[in-house]
């Protein structure tokens, strides 16, 4: 998984960009995380305890995304998914065009609890 982390030269607000198929990372972070060490300590809480075998899985709803932790990966998803809206319009549906691929996308446990602490040191900084 590719990313960078930059500050927005006008807000100052910390941005994460991430390679294609990663990119829903990206706007999670940055809205339904950003800058809460609460949301931050409760993210790898939880990832500490599916690796010990405590919970199976665990499901975080955010404003516009929520991630699904299980012992084998993490999924973040766009709510509308989850409220069962439907696919994209036939016209915006193509085999050049991966829009639903954007909707959702998985990593590792362990990749996605590098990236929460690196997102922490740079925010913090």
């Amino acid at each position: 998984m590719e990313y960078e982390f930059i500050h927005d030269t006008v807000t100052g607000y910390a941005k994460a960009k991430f390679s294609f198929e990663h990119q829903i990372i990206g706007p999670w972070l940055e809205l339904e995380v950003g800058n809460n060490t609460e949301k931050l300590t409760e993210l790898l809480t939880v990832i500490d305890q599916v690796e010990s075998g405590a919970i199976q899985e665990k499901v975080i709803t955010g404003c516009e995304y929520s991630v699904v932790l299980s012992r084998d990966d993490i999924k973040i998803q766009a709510n509308a998914l989850l409220n069962g809206e439907s696919q994209l319009p036939d016209e915006l549906q193509s085999d050049e065009l991966h829009f639903d691929s954007q909707d959702s996308s998985e990593c590792g446990l362990n990749d996605f609890r590098t990236l929460l602490l690196s997102w922490a040191k740079f925010t913090t900084n």
